[in-house]
């Protein structure tokens, strides 16, 4: 397990320093030039976009909500990534923070193109439901299935097996924190088992049962997690500037950059931060494709808006718990620093509670990972023995995922994450050209007062474009 950990570990510091970041970095701050800032300039209106309700279809069947489709990207953006992730960025010291804060407020413009280009070419399913994501704009709009089918593949391996492996790891290593070490032999086994079962009840009700689940439980935890961190800060107030100072500090100073700190700052904050919150990483399109929107810009808007309530809230959270309370970050890592953390400040039941977030983050993650596999699983193929062969695969990982090594299944999710991302970015970069032209377009509606509705006859020289007919006319709003 050590050699397989250590050959993992030299592909990913190959991969990222030499490709992926440069990648990530350079993408993300091209879309914000090209859109002019995007998503900051139009903050406002993502808050007014995801407060809109759906009308319900003639046929009386529910469609999935902008809200709806952002708790479902929430549920696998807000994992354990926000606790277990965040707490082994800032083991390097506090400047991996502010290189999260950084590449957040960069990679919202990369959430907007991809989340866009999803609505712009979903398609609907037997169902009614919508289905899209990169696969399907690289088959519709660049003319390339064999890409499509190559992220597919790749966003099921990783989302479905991978990731959800790392959340069931997680769950298993607090859980068992707190109890003695005879223990924690059966306890393993016996939580991968029991999270296999409740997530086989979550899943095989399909999207609309999904959106339902996360729906209730993706406010609950968010609002649990900071309740608790605001606790913490409250209680060590005095602490707050220092905290501050170490972030800053600790992604400029003079000693980290001697010590080489500031590079590994750079990768740990980047790598941990598209682990977070996805942004131009290809998955939260999927579940951006799945809402019922009148113009594809909306659901841009609400996943652009979705990096920020991850990262910035959320992830900033967890790191404000950890440095205030444990700055000399000693001994321990991952989820266990964060609860360590919180007892230490708070009591040992805090401890407990986290333990509940962490299952609470880790399921709702699971379920959005798996809806991310089965919409690419559909893509690839409709034969009806594949779905459920999936299904069963993904509640294997998270039985094994909670018995394996915690180094090894993090270090093997950045390569698997990387792969995606680069798939990925490599197509949305000529098409982004398409989500600027939807953002014209809803800017000029805006501006006439009218709450915008694409159809595909305003840009009739698209192809590929399946679910934007001609039957609906903007309506005036009021202004604001």
């Amino acid at each position: 397990m050590d050699h397989l950990d250590s050959w993992v570990v030299a592909v990913n510091d190959h991969l990222w320093t030499y490709l992926l970041i440069p990648l990530v970095v350079g993408a993300g701050l091209y879309f914000t030039v090209r859109s002019r800032g995007v998503q900051l300039r139009l903050l406002p209106e993502m808050f007014r976009v995801v407060k809109e309700k759906t009308p319900p279809r003639a046929d009386g069947r529910k469609q999935v909500s902008s809200f709806g489709a952002f708790t479902i990207s929430a549920a696998a953006r807000v994992g354990t990534g926000n606790i277990a992730g965040v707490a082994t960025a800032i083991t390097l010291g506090g400047g991996a923070v502010f290189w999260m804060w950084v590449m957040a407020v960069i990679g919202a413009a990369s959430a907007f193109v991809e989340s866009a280009l999803a609505q712009l070419y979903k398609v609907r399913g037997a169902t009614g439901a919508y289905r899209g994501g990169p696969a399907y704009y690289m088959q519709r709009a660049l003319g390339k299935r064999s890409l499509g089918v190559l992220f597919a593949a790749t966003i099921t391996v990783t989302f479905g097996f991978v990731f959800n492996a790392v959340q069931a790891n997680t769950i298993s290593a607090v859980a068992t924190g707190p109890l003695p070490e005879a223990d924690t032999a059966w306890f393993g086994p016996a939580a991968g088992l029991l999270l296999a079962a409740l997530l086989g009840l979550a899943v095989f009700g399909g999207v609309r049962r999904i959106s339902s689940v996360t729906t209730v439980l993706v406010p609950a935890m968010a609002v649990l997690h900071l309740l608790l961190g605001a606790s913490v800060v409250l209680l060590n107030i005095t602490e707050f500037p220092r905290v501050l100072a170490d972030i800053v500090g600790g992604a400029f100073g003079l000693r980290e950059l001697a010590a080489g700190g500031i590079g590994a700052a750079i990768q740990q904050g980047i790598r941990r931060g598209m682990f977070s919150n996805e942004a131009g990483l290809g998955s939260a399109p999927n579940a951006g494709a799945t809402a019922e929107v009148s113009h594809p810009v909306k659901q841009g808007l609400v996943q652009a808006l979705g990096v920020f309530f991850d990262t910035l809230l959320v992830c900033t959270m967890t790191a404000f718990i950890v440095l205030v309370t444990n700055p000399e970050l000693a001994g321990r890592q991952g989820a266990d620093l964060t609860q360590s953390s919180l007892s230490g400040s708070l009591g040992a039941w805090a401890g407990h509670v986290l333990t509940v977030v962490v299952f609470m983050l880790a399921f709702s993650s699971m379920i959005g990972n798996y809806y991310y596999g089965e919409t690419n699983v559909r893509f690839i193929t409709r034969r009806r023995w594949v779905l459920p062969g999936y299904r069963a695969l993904v509640l294997a990982s998270v039985v094994l995922g909670s018995l394996g090594s915690v180094s090894v299944v993090w270090n093997l999710a950045d390569v698997f994450m990387g792969l995606m991302a680069l798939v990925n970015l490599l197509a949305i970069l000529p098409l982004s050209a398409i989500a600027f032209r939807l953002l014209d377009d809803y800017l000029a509606q805006r501006r006439a007062g009218l709450d915008p509705v694409f159809t595909r006859d305003r840009m009739p020289d698209l192809r590929g474009v399946q679910c934007w007919d001609p039957v609906r006319t903007a309506v005036p709003v009021a202004r604001r």
